[in-house]
């Protein structure tokens, strides 16, 4: 089961209340997630370190902390527990399960850190609604100074479940245990880094709740879109795989435009045409064989160019240079009938001079309280075409076009989709990919060396050679973004953006020989 859902706070508490309606008692589900939080532990600490301290907060975080105190003094660990705030304060099943601890609750303190082997941080739960002061900063600062390796119960505290953001500070854990499903704040930056190692434990949760709540984003995964990869079949040719189009820049810009053909002909697009002005596709000739090179110039002659239905998905963007002339040709490209791929240049190039924007309050930029700027012309031109677009700005292109969002990084991606009417890959280390309909994903594959010059030239490439191939949008934009960080992660340390598409059939025929 490839348990891909990614559950809010709120989803993962009603959850719980769905599950406790469906029979299983909420002590239950406390009991098993204490139990693997203990069995984390105990793997974490060899031969004779094995003294724990257990952190507890006033909530059911720290009820979980409880239960696994109990299961690890009855593995024979020296188990010393301590709680933020008073026992007296704690309601319902926490204050049952720290009924049943056996032996002295300590108060917490930074010294309770001394002399131990492990802590487990069972503070504060992804729920936490406001930033992390006082005492329990003090306490989650004096776990990361202490050297120890930490243990983390759900989330870190001090992150945010659902946004992966820090309230204050957070403990840096070397391992985190959450229940049933992970949560956004889970694969989303910085949470992903605090996390550590993420283990997801079944606690009793019945699969039966995911139907009722629908979620609506998930952490990506083949198991999410190869169903939809039009892998080559006996009998096909060149054209059953689509004619993918890449409008290159100027003379001296050809380089990004290149790598991104060579992105969309490796991921399988059966034809790539590589089109521009006369200097640049001079220049692109003497640097490729197998994309064939066309001079076309000009949002006209591009018009007449993808007359041709059979050059069904175009690319524009990469090394295009930002200013009318690439305006033009996008809106030109968009009154046709192909699938479309808008990066860098192509998004920049309808953003407002920094100096004329101005916030309406609602997330739209306006001028003088009513006119539209120019992404709303892009964004019109996107929505009155039948074919899909995608756009895959970095958070720089994103705040040019769609000013200053609001909310966590899926929020935005979401909001940005809607707006633009486009599929949205919002790109980073945690890339997240949001269609107008509200589905989303985020990506958290991608290695720290995948963020090198030109990446994302050939992500937009993939991007595109998977819509030629007749891929719907949102799993196109899914599966490339996807198959761009295993493609990375398979090459290693030293990845220049070239080497993407050349490692690529390796990680594709690995993928083909999964599904068999």
């Amino acid at each position: 089961m490839a348990m891909n859902e990614l559950l809010t706070t709120s989803e993962m508490g009603e959850a719980d209340r769905l599950a406790v309606a469906a029979g299983v008692p909420s002590l239950d589900l406390m009991e098993h997630a204490g139990k693997a939080v203990a069995k984390a532990a105990a793997s974490m600490v060899r031969g004779t370190d094995r003294r724990v301290a257990v952190l507890c907060g006033p909530g059911n975080n720290g009820g979980d902390g409880f239960v696994a105190a109990r299961h690890l003094r009855d593995r024979g660990f020296d188990v010393r527990v301590f709680l933020l705030g008073d026992k007296s304060a704690l309601r319902g099943d926490a204050a049952e399960m720290a009924r049943r601890w056996p032996l002295p609750i300590r108060d917490a303190s930074p010294d309770s850190l001394q002399s131990m082997h492990l802590v487990v941080d069972a503070l504060f739960g992804a729920g936490l609604s406001r930033p992390l002061e006082g005492k329990a900063a003090e306490l989650v600062n004096a776990v990361n100074e202490s050297g120890l390796p930490a243990l983390a119960v759900d989330v870190p505290s001090g992150l945010d479940g659902t946004t992966g953001e820090v309230r204050g500070v957070a403990v840096e854990a070397k391992r985190t245990v959450t229940f049933f499903r992970k949560k956004p704040g889970h694969v989303l930056l910085p949470g992903r880094e605090l996390c550590g190692e993420i283990v997801v434990a079944d606690i009793g949760t019945p699969e039966s709740v995911l139907e009722t709540l629908k979620p609506a984003l998930h952490e990506n995964d083949p198991t999410l879109w190869i169903d939809h990869f039009n892998w080559p079949q006996f009998g096909g040719h060149k054209y059953d795989r689509g004619h993918a189009v890449v409008v290159s820049g100027p003379a001296l810009q050809t380089g990004a435009a290149r790598l991104g053909a060579r992105g969309a002909l490796r991921i399988g697009a059966g034809l790539v045409t590589l089109v521009g002005n006369g200097p640049a596709t001079a220049i692109i000739a003497t640097q490729i064989t197998s994309i064939m090179v066309r001079s076309v110039s000009g949002a006209a002659a591009l018009s007449e160019f993808l007359k041709d239905t059979r050059r069904n998905a175009v690319l524009i963007g990469p090394g295009a240079s930002v200013g009318p002339e690439t305006a033009d040709d996008v809106l030109a490209i968009l009154k046709s009938s192909p699938a479309v791929v808008l990066d860098a240049d192509a998004l920049t190039s309808f953003a407002e001079p920094e100096g004329a924007r101005t916030d309406n309050g609602m997330g739209f930029l306006a001028r003088n309280g009513n006119v539209p700027l120019r992404p709303e012309t892009l964004f019109s031109a996107i929505k009155d075409r039948p074919s899909p677009v995608v756009v895959t700005p970095h958070e720089g292109e994103f705040k040019r076009l769609f000013g200053q969002l609001g909310g966590s990084k899926v929020d935005r991606a979401r909001a940005a989709a809607q707006r633009s009417g486009a599929v949205v890959i919002l790109k980073g280390a945690d890339t997240v990919i949001a269609s107008p309909d509200g589905r989303a994903m985020i990506n958290s594959n991608a290695p720290p060396w995948l963020a090198t010059a030109g990446a994302g030239d050939v992500l937009s490439g993939f991007v595109a050679g998977l819509l030629a191939q007749h891929m719907p949008a949102f799993e196109a934009a899914a599966a490339a973004v996807w198959l761009h960080g295993a493609a990375a992660e398979k090459f290693g340390v030293g990845l220049i953006a070239e080497d993407l598409p050349d490692v690529l059939p390796e990680v594709l025929q690995r993928l083909l020989l999964s599904r068999a």
